[in-house]
């Protein structure tokens, strides 16, 4: 077996799906193995790159364990009906609650309309409200996040 016939073999294994090839001939042991998480590294700045991405990738993977834990003390109020969500009383009335209020177990934080019943949704938590997820006037559906509240 020559050079040429080794490089013809290396393309072929290469455009194919194997991933291992042994082959042994007379005194001939010929061992190719195709691994899928090959990197190659050209030059200097492409390690660097490579090594701040991974640096970014573990950041991330720590925030979003940040973020599991933080996600323990948060409470999801979600909607019981179909319906439109209302933030007020009125239109022209402010809103039952903010991000940042403090309430408690039986608030009133909005009403959802449905066939023309207007439903008082209350917290079944105490706790500070995180984050109001739907858009005043906007339809809400069964189940659907309406408030994110961190428990106190």
């Amino acid at each position: 077996m020559n050079l040429k016939e080794i490089k013809e073999l290396i393309k072929l294994i290469d455009s194919s799906s194997l991933s291992e090839f042994h082959l042994e001939k007379d005194d001939i042991k010929l061992q190719i193995k195709k691994e899928s998480t090959v990197k190659i590294i050209k030059d200097e700045k492409a390690l660097t790159l490579n090594k701040e991405e991974h640096i970014s990738e573990i950041d991330a993977l720590k925030e979003e364990r940040i973020k599991d834990k933080e996600d323990e003390n948060l409470h999801l109020v979600k909607c019981p009906i179909v319906g439109v969500f209302y933030s007020s009383p009125k239109p022209d009335s402010p809103p039952f609650v903010k991000v940042g209020d403090k309430i408690k177990k039986g608030d009133v934080l909005c009403i959802v309309e449905a066939m023309k019943l207007m439903n008082e949704i209350t917290s079944d938590v105490d706790g500070e409200v995180v984050e109001i997820l739907v858009e005043n006037q906007s339809p809400v559906e069964y189940g659907q996040p309406l408030f994110k509240i961190r428990k106190v």
